[in-house]
This record gives structure tokens, sequence and C-alpha cells, in this order.
């Protein structure tokens, strides 16, 4: 199975039609700053959480790195349709999209 990597412009359209957006920073970053709407799930939790990411979620950190390897790993245990944000809050931020704070979606 594969993934398909986002740019943060696309993200918007896959949040309208329900996909989950699945932050896989630890939690302090994502306590920091998020994109609204994400749950926090680190990678460090992914093994033996995996059931709690559902198909078609987005998976966000804060480069495109580790939401990557997530991405990869999952789909790699038969999760469906798995997007990627390229280049995670960073880009997000960087295009002037706003970020929330504190441990809420």
């Amino acid at each position: 199975m594969t993934y398909t990597d986002l740019f943060p412009n696309e993200l918007d359209s896959h949040r309208r039609a329900g996909a989950a957006l699945i932050d896989v920073r630890e939690a302090d970053e994502y306590r920091a700053g998020h994109i609204p709407g994400a749950v926090n799930l680190p990678l460090s939790e992914l093994p033996g959480r995996e059931t709690e990411v559902p198909g078609g979620a987005v998976l966000i950190c804060a480069s495109g790195n580790r939401s990557s390897q997530a991405a990869g790993y999952l789909s790699a245990l038969g999760h469906p349709d798995l997007m990627n944000l390229m280049g995670g809050t960073a880009s997000w931020q960087r295009e002037g999209r706003p970020l929330t704070t504190g441990d809420r979606p």
C-alpha cells in the first residue's frame, strides 16, 4: 500500500470532505501550535494505537518527515487512502494559515 502527499493548499478540500487530521508530533509540539481540527497521536505512541487512525486520514508533523514515516508504517499495515501533509505545520504557517494552541483540536 502507499500514501499520497498533499500540499498545504490541498488540505482544506480533504478536511471539508471529512478527512481526519492526525498530528504525529510530540504533545509539547502539538500544544505549542497545530492545524485546527488536528488530533494528537505522537509517532512514538503509534505502535499499538494504529486502530485510532481511520482510512483517509491526513498525517501531519512539523516538516513532513515524521508524518511520512507514520504514513508509510500505517500503509504497510493496510491502512487505506492515507495522506501526508508535505512541509507539515511549518508550510501551513508559512502560507499564512492559522494554528491553534493547547490540547484541544
